[in-house]
């Protein structure tokens, strides 16, 4: 296993990597490659190419599967892969996915031999058994145990994904990973299968191909899960860690942004000491609860030299950090308190300035089809606006 020597780390990145790995038990992997791949079209792209190449195993985690476009040419693919003998596991969320899970698409699959499982299930018979807030949001693809992706982007479809949910498309970035990281994102998927699809466990570990990479690049890597089984609060401290280690520039995009207190505070002292902070969300949200929770903390952001961006060209889905063009932070979780209490998430944190400095090229192209939120506008939004975002704000921890 290739570990990285904290010796070999950069003083600046050791603090962030020595948390997750005390508070998370992770520990950063060297030898990766990590591609950066920045709209859906692409994303879908590599990864039936890669579906189509797989030999042994093919395993996917999704919050939702949404059925038309693309993602139906990965069913395809799938039930395709099975035919010529590759294992073929489909892991999705019960809630989230509850159309596709009682849809044809999801019939095919299944006639055609590929393994489909709700995760976290509801129903009225379960409901004194069951906790329906949590729900796994992960997005996990892992091919051969030596390929694998995770990001923001569901199995969805942009062009057919909620059009009537007056937001426009919704935009999204991957990364695709070869290397020592991937046999950590195989371990949380087969994690989550085995909890979830209550398979025998020796039939599990003689078809997983989990099993050490070599390295196939070099960008330090920590694969970080989160959730409710894990140390309280362990995701939110990382993302602290990451805010106060900035010196010079930060730069954040999440779609869904109801922070906590401790997370205003550290925002707020990065912008005070004299970071540039550059806050990236979409104009428009698919919750208008979420909208007026997170409009409430605008303004003292605005005050303390924060920038916000509102992004003009559909929902801005990708849930990005990134560090003085030094180090990053990238993968499923949301700035609220869902994300970081209720749900299962997948974080990964890149140690190298090449990768970071791509994906921080991305967020200046997210900027620049943005309009910059202005203080005095904001102050004189109207009252009916302010009453019901103090209503949010005091719903923020539910959300």
């Amino acid at each position: 296993r290739s570990l990285v020597a904290w010796n070999s780390l950069e003083a600046d990145y050791r603090p962030l990597a020595e948390l997750c790995e005390r508070t998370i038990g992770v520990p950063a992997l060297a030898g990766n490659r990590v591609e950066l791949l920045a709209d859906w079209q692409h994303i879908f792209q590599r990864l039936l190419a890669d579906i189509e190449a797989a030999t042994s195993t093919i395993h996917i985690e999704f919050y939702i599967w949404s059925d038309g476009g693309e993602a139906d040419q990965v069913a395809d693919a799938l039930i395709h892969a099975q035919r010529r003998g590759v294992t073929c596991r489909v892991l999705v969320d019960a809630l989230g996915s509850h159309r596709f899970l009682h849809g044809k698409v999801c019939q095919r699959l299944r006639a055609g031999g590929v393994h489909v499982v709700a995760a976290l299930p509801g129903g009225l018979l379960r409901l004194p058994f069951v906790r329906f807030d949590l729900r796994l949001h992960r997005k996990i693809v892992v091919i051969d145990g030596r390929i694998g992706y995770t990001g923001s982007l569901n199995l969805v479809d942009p062009r057919y994904f909620k059009k009537n949910a007056g937001v426009g498309e919704w935009v999204d970035a991957m990364v695709r990973v070869e290397g020592p990281a991937v046999e950590a994102m195989q371990i949380i998927f087969l994690a989550d299968w085995y909890v979830e699809s209550h398979v025998d466990l020796d039939n599990l570990l003689e078809s997983n191909d989990a099993k050490p990479q070599p390295a196939r690049g070099d960008v330090e890597t920590q694969v970080m899960p989160s959730g409710p089984d894990l140390p309280a609060n362990a995701i939110e401290q990382v993302l602290l860690t990451a805010i106060y280690s900035a010196r010079q520039e930060l730069l954040i995009t999440t779609p869904y942004f109801v922070p906590s207190e401790s997370l205003m505070l550290a925002l707020v002292a990065a912008a005070r000491r004299g970071v540039k902070v550059v806050l990236i969300l979409p104009r428009e949200v698919d919750s208008k609860l979420v909208r007026y929770a997170s409009s409430a903390f605008k303004g003292e952001l605005l005050e303390a030299g924060v920038r916000i961006a509102l992004f003009k060209d559909g929902l801005l889905h990708t849930k990005s950090v990134t560090v003085d063009r030094q180090h990053s932070l990238f993968g499923s979780v949301n700035l609220d308190p869902r994300s970081f209490r209720l749900n299962f998430e997948i974080l990964l944190a890149m140690y190298d300035s090449n990768f970071t400095a791509q994906l921080a090229d991305l967020q200046q192209t997210y900027i620049d089809r943005s309009e910059l939120m202005d203080l005095e506008t904001y102050r004189q939004r109207p009252l009916r606006h302010k009453i019901l975002e103090s209503f949010a704000r005091l719903l923020g921890p539910l959300l």
